[in-house]
């Protein structure tokens, strides 16, 4: 036994040497834990103790997957921050060009439980690789427009679109199951953070770059190519750079039952939980009223006389500052593990920025006050995603991952659609507007905000009263903790004695 254990320690060359198991923990052990307490052996306890390591390669698939992550939101956000231009060159209404952002739930929510599935079955490798792929694909098919033939423009830019939908889900999903499988309790929601906030960072290079390079209609053609290029880099990274989907010993005890559950079992598991399924309806919720707010925010700001560099500016301190934010809860909850206290506070701030936004929009000349609702809106609101995802772990342990965040993303997805179509509804045209910058038809959007913000008040309230749940996963691991702790007391060898 002593030479097999010498032997596993010298293949860890690669091993971080930081996350040996904590053994400081003497909490009491869960009724059905102390039934495997019984049954245990205090030499394979040792054994799987001396195995729970972390590895470096590990900062590579995390780098991969931001990467792949903000790529692929630049793709779905490409023609939002530049409707007008967009439309002009496309030859297309407005409708049209928001409806290259709705593709990406359509096209995602029935290819959601399939993702899920093979997420959970095949692998994490498999799903990045097959997701780079179809990213790189998708953004290569949109630069495709030949010029004699203007009538065919938009079809082959939305079937690019289609493409990059169909790589969402299987990269969205990921960063739950990447830091599970990779990381230590202790990094989990910081990495989890790092690879969720890649997609709003992607966003924000596309409020930035598009209105930036696209001023002229003209410019879309360059627009799609500058987006291109990082796909195929990233897709090659992707395919050389990630050699496993699992590290070669688990970094965590949940990470070493990550399986326990099969995908229809842990379904089902899900739908019968009711603290998952409120997080379920009020994330869902959040995600839709975001993704309205990225998609629409140009079209809202221009009625009032604000300008499309403006617009873009706005959505970049929308998303920087909930970088930010997100960083910081992240680093928080990392260390506190308060994960209802901390996204409960955060969303009923969110929920007050929002509804300062609903309010500033609609007036004139109000640049700083419409810039300060963005930032705060987007520090507080952003920064609730990463940690809502660990708590749904914490709530549905041990369902796998990738099927806790599968289900959240579908109804993310379901609200957005919902949510951005009921909203360009309740926009009315506006026959004159002397003020607006609006290059095609001018809306009011007065009942939509104020439709959008008695939603976000109402799923606000409903979560901070009733949402409570135990931390099923934490609670799992302080047992696997102090199970080792005693099993490692039985077998260590006493020290050895000193004469006087």
């Amino acid at each position: 036994m002593e030479s097999d254990q010498v032997d596993q320690l010298d293949q860890l060359d690669q091993v971080d040497p930081v996350d040996l198991v904590d053994f400081s923990s003497s909490s009491e052990l869960s009724p059905p834990v102390q039934a495997q307490v019984e049954a245990s052996s205090p030499n394979e306890d040792l054994k799987k103790l001396l195995l729970f390591k972390v590895y470096k390669r590990r900062w590579l698939v995390l780098l991969v997957l931001c990467l792949l992550n903000c790529s692929n939101a630049t793709l779905w956000l490409t023609f939002a921050p530049v409707a007008d231009q967009s439309a002009q060159y496309l030859r297309v209404t407005l409708a049209d060009i928001n409806s290259l952002s709705l593709i990406y739930m359509v096209v995602s929510i029935p290819l959601s439980l399939g993702t899920t599935w093979m997420l959970d079955t095949l692998g994490l490798r498999l799903t990045l690789i097959l997701g780079s792929w179809l990213n790189m694909f998708g953004a290569l098919l949109r630069i495709f427009c030949p010029s004699p033939f203007a009538y065919i423009y938009y079809p082959v830019v939305m079937a690019g679109q289609v493409l990059a939908a169909l790589a969402q889900p299987l990269i969205i999903f990921t960063p739950t199951k990447m830091a599970a499988l990779w990381f230590p309790d202790h990094q989990r929601a910081t990495a989890n953070m790092l690879a969720s906030m890649a997609n709003p960072l992607g966003l924000l290079v596309a409020n930035v770059v598009s209105p930036a390079i696209a001023y002229q209609p003209s410019q879309i053609p360059r627009l799609m190519l500058v987006y291109a290029v990082p796909s195929c880099f990233i897709c090659f990274l992707a395919t050389v750079g990630i050699r496993s989907g699992t590290p070669p010993t688990p970094p965590s005890a949940s990470a070493e039952r990550s399986h326990s559950e099969s995908f229809l079992g842990g379904v089902k598991l899900l739908l019968m939980n009711p603290a998952y399924m409120l997080l379920l309806l009020c994330l869902g919720s959040g995600v839709g009223i975001f993704t309205c707010f990225s998609t629409l925010l140009e079209q809202i700001l221009c009625v009032q006389g604000y300008t499309n560099d403006f617009a873009g500016l706005c959505g970049a301190l929308f998303i920087l500052s909930g970088i930010v934010g997100a960083a910081l809860l992240g680093l928080l909850v990392d260390k506190s593990k308060r994960f209802m206290e901390a996204i409960k506070i955060n969303m009923s701030l969110s929920t007050l920025a929002g509804i300062a936004f609903s309010v500033v929009c609609l007036m004139q000349r109000q640049n700083v006050a419409v810039a300060a609702a963005c930032s705060l809106f987007g520090f507080f609101g952003f920064s609730i995603y990463p940690v809502a995802m660990e708590l749904s772990l914490e709530c549905s342990y041990p369902v796998g991952e990738a099927s806790s965040a599968g289900l959240i993303f579908i109804s993310g997805q379901i609200f957005s659609i919902g949510y951005t179509s009921l909203l360009q509804f309740l926009a009315t045209p506006l026959a004159d507007s002397p003020r607006s910058t609006c290059a095609l038809a001018t809306q009011s959007w007065k009942v939509s905000m104020m439709v959008l913000g008695g939603l976000s008040t109402f799923f606000t309230i409903l979560f901070v009263i009733f949402f409570h749940t135990r931390y099923r996963r934490l609670e799992a691991e302080e047992d696997a903790t102090y199970i080792r702790n005693r099993d490692y007391k039985s077998v260590a060898p006493a020290p050895p004695s000193v004469d006087a």
